[in-house]
């Protein structure tokens, strides 16, 4: 938690090879506070209840297991995000019994990230942070379904990467 903030991210390094050098509850801090900043539920941050997210950073294996038993696609994939709100609802929270609200679950998969990031010759924690932003947006209602849907849900991604001072992640893809 930075400042007054109310948005609380706890990160969990669970498995996998994520470098022990990098702090990486306070990347995923930075990327999720960031993130939420530029959408309309940047609210939530200043709310009177802590609103969090947990970020999973673990291996491939993990996240294929929750892939197939998801979204039965048996398959590892770079991020999942598990909403724990309904998109509706979430202008309408409000303070619970404990005080808190679990927007949902991140989790990233290091082999694939790695790899990922490898192939778009950027660091590792760059493409994290990337998947991140992009994991808090899901939790917010955000999706790619579409064309238009994906084009705004990118145009939040790029404007949050820049704030955070790197390049736009889809200006690195090859087309594909």
């Amino acid at each position: 938690m930075t400042g007054r903030s109310m948005l609380v991210v706890e990160a969990e390094v669970a498995g996998g090879d994520w470098d022990p050098d990098i702090g990486w509850a306070a990347l995923a801090a930075r990327a999720a506070e960031t993130a939420l900043a530029l959408t309309p539920h940047a609210g939530l941050a200043d709310a009177s209840f802590a609103a969090e997210i947990s970020v999973r950073f673990t291996d491939d294996a993990e996240v294929r297991q929750l892939n197939a038993a998801y979204r039965n696609r048996d398959k590892p994939t770079n991020v999942l995000s598990f909403p724990m709100v309904q998109a509706d609802l979430l202008d309408t929270l409000s303070n619970g019994d404990d005080g808190e609200v679990l927007l949902g679950d991140i989790v990233l998969a290091a082999e694939t990230v790695t790899a990922e990031a490898a192939a778009k010759n950027i660091a590792a924690d760059t493409h994290a942070i990337h998947l991140i932003v992009h994991g808090t947006l899901h939790l917010l209602g955000y999706d790619h379904g579409t064309d238009d849907a994906a084009e705004h849900m990118e145009g939040i991604e790029r404007d949050a990467l820049a704030r955070l001072g790197l390049p736009d992640p889809y200006g690195l893809d090859d087309g594909a």
